[in-house]
């Protein structure tokens, strides 16, 4: 059985807007509105922040399994609703507990719909439409990004209100999902092999999870408190500061472009070239936060290089993985979630501890670092 293209596509990216872009990375965007009504210090808020990673951990091994053994409608529907149940608690939240709550079933979401469309694109897409496809549904991410900074210009400083309305969205996109996502054929022509599910022994993946892991250290100030930044150094206005969050989306669908430079300069190359864009994102940001251009320089940067940098991470760990693809794709999204989890901790207590300007360096070095940690031509190639 296969389906028109735009029947799972169009609904997939609007499933991944909504998880990722409105569901997990909104929140660094709603953070400082959301500190000063529930009077959060800067290491409460690294910490929530924190949930989103550590939830996507856990569901995504959950998924993983369970999409392997029952398909991946229900996974893909369960997504959704944990996306509008994350909303709702974060809209309504009285206090950090609730908020965490909240946070957890709306990062939860996104381990959840990852594993699931590439079954579903798999099942259901002709194999020559599968890579488009593929491309296409991850775009939804940047997308979402923007959209959500794009609400914050209309919606201004109410970030609950800005929660529901993003809530309703995730309620619409599950009821697409719903009608769109075929109940049969859940193995009608795949037959999805678990494989062994061990890094021991492979050669290249250490390089590959030490990478990964630094690497997601290395963003998480930016994704967190990169918009409370700005808002402290300068004198921005509320579009300006929503204006940052939209480059950062828009920018994003340019690392769509990583793997035709994969194929033309090699991973090493592309690998390095992305890792010290990402650090410089920061290191800009931390000297010129107070200048809008520089600053939206840096978020078009962190956006574009974060999103070529999961295409990188996802080839190099294909090729790490060579028997089994899906330890190359779930080993370093897995452990650059990790690393985010420890890296927002760590930022929210420097930042409180030392102020923006010296955590933002501290976070650009470390991805300095993470770019002498690449592929090497002879483990890749």
């Amino acid at each position: 059985m296969t389906m028109k293209f735009s029947r799972l596509v169009l609904p997939g990216i609007t499933m991944i807007a909504v998880t990722y872009g409105l569901a997990r990375f909104s929140f660094g965007l709603l953070l400082p509105e959301i500190n000063q009504s529930l009077d959060m210090p800067e290491l409460v808020s690294g910490t929530i922040s924190s949930l989103f990673y550590l939830a996507y951990c856990f569901t995504i091994i959950v998924s993983t399994v369970l999409t392997t053994k029952e398909g991946p409608r229900k996974m893909i529907l369960l997504a959704g609703l944990s996306a509008f149940i994350g909303l709702m608690f974060m809209g309504f939240a009285p206090n950090v507990w609730v908020l965490a709550i909240g946070v957890l079933f709306a990062g939860g979401s996104t381990g959840l719909v990852s594993p699931p469309y590439g079954a579903a694109i798999a099942l259901w897409i002709k194999e020559g439409e599968q890579g488009k496809a593929n491309t296409w549904i991850n775009s939804g991410t940047s997308l979402g990004i923007a959209l959500s900074g794009v609400g914050a210009i209309f919606l201004i400083e109410d970030w609950r209100l800005t929660y529901f309305i993003y809530a309703i969205m995730a309620f619409l996109t599950l009821a697409w999902n719903f009608r769109a996502i075929p109940k049969n054929g859940t193995r009608s022509r795949l037959s999805f092999e678990k494989g062994h599910l061990s890094i021991r022994g492979v050669k290249g993946s250490l390089p590959l999870v030490l990478a990964s892991l630094t690497l997601g250290i290395s963003t998480a100030a930016f994704w967190t408190f990169s918009r409370s930044f700005i808002e402290m150094a300068g004198e921005y206005s509320n579009w300006q500061l929503s204006g940052f969050w939209v480059i950062i989306g828009l920018f994003g669908v340019l690392g769509g472009f990583s793997g035709s430079l994969i194929e033309r300069w090699g991973l090493p190359s592309t690998y390095t070239l992305g890792s010290l864009a990402i650090a410089s994102a920061s290191i800009i940001l931390a000297v010129s936060s107070g200048n809008w251009v520089m600053s939206y320089l840096s978020a078009g940067m962190f956006g574009s290089s974060y999103i070529f940098l999961t295409g990188v991470l996802l080839v190099w760990g294909i090729r790490v993985f060579i028997t089994n693809a899906s330890l190359g794709i779930g080993v370093p999204f897995l452990l650059l979630a990790i690393g985010q989890v420890v890296g927002s901790i760590l930022a929210g207590w420097m930042i409180g501890t030392w102020g923006y300007v010296p955590a933002f360096m501290l976070y650009g070095g470390v991805g300095v670092a993470a770019s002498m940690l690449g592929p090497t031509k002879e483990k890749t190639e």
